[in-house]
């Protein structure tokens, strides 16, 4: 107990108060969009406006802490995820999905939003995946790629587009309670997501072997029916 209690006495003074504010933000900036004002952050997080700049800056800064917060835990989840590659640790994240669904409801608000911090966000977000995929290759959990950035782009807009069209086609239902809605997306696309990555999707490689002897040297234009066939 003495050791817990000497950690957080040596945290700097304000860590604390500047945490609970990011954290507030990111409730409030996925409930109610970014156009909301720095007395209604302030008052979410029992502290001033005035306190807010203090921290921050302005609202667009405690905006990028709130993405790279959002960010962060993505990293670490994932990570987690795809270098253990066990049901152990599948069992675990989808217990605690409701503690997720503040910074998936954020992360929403800010693609749907659009903009430059929305790009910067979702560039951050893919370099990121790119490295723990990465690890997951290294860790023996997933299976090298021909191109790695591509493979991760492609798996990013997958991701967050079926995110983006389940919110568009589903979430007034549940204006209120966002947690128990993103439990059940999340129990909807387990099992299939982890059928496809981990079984595949064709019976076998034949698309893939025409297509590699394809790109380097594709027919002329007009010719693509007579190479099929």
């Amino acid at each position: 107990m003495r050791d817990t209690s000497a950690k957080r006495e040596a945290r700097p003074a304000g860590v604390e108060t500047a945490e609970r504010i990011r954290d507030a933000a990111i409730a409030r900036f996925g409930r109610d969009g970014f156009a909301v004002g720095l007395r209604a952050l302030a008052a979410d997080a029992g502290v001033t406006a005035g306190l807010i700049v203090h921290h921050f800056g302005s609202k667009d800064g405690l905006r990028r802490e709130c993405d790279a917060q959002v960010l962060a835990v993505i990293r670490a989840e994932k990570t987690k995820a795809v270098t253990t590659g066990t049901a152990a640790m599948l069992f675990a994240q989808l217990a605690e999905v409701e503690q997720f669904a503040p910074m998936a409801r954020y992360l929403l608000r800010s693609l749907q939003a659009g903009g430059a911090l929305a790009s910067e966000l979702v560039e951050q977000m893919l370099a990121d995946a790119q490295e723990y995929l990465a690890a997951g290759v290294a860790a023996g959990v997933i299976l090298p790629s021909r191109d790695p950035e591509a493979r991760t782009r492609f798996l990013a807009y997958q991701n967050i587009g079926g995110l983006l069209l389940w919110a568009t086609m589903h979430l007034d239902d549940h204006p209120d309670d966002f947690a128990a809605a993103f439990r059940r997306y999340s129990e909807q696309i387990t099992l299939p997501a982890l059928e496809l990555f981990s079984q595949g999707l064709f019976v076998d490689r034949s698309m893939l072997d025409d297509y590699l002897m394809y790109v380097p040297d594709p027919p002329p234009a007009g010719d693509a029916a007579t190479a099929a066939s």
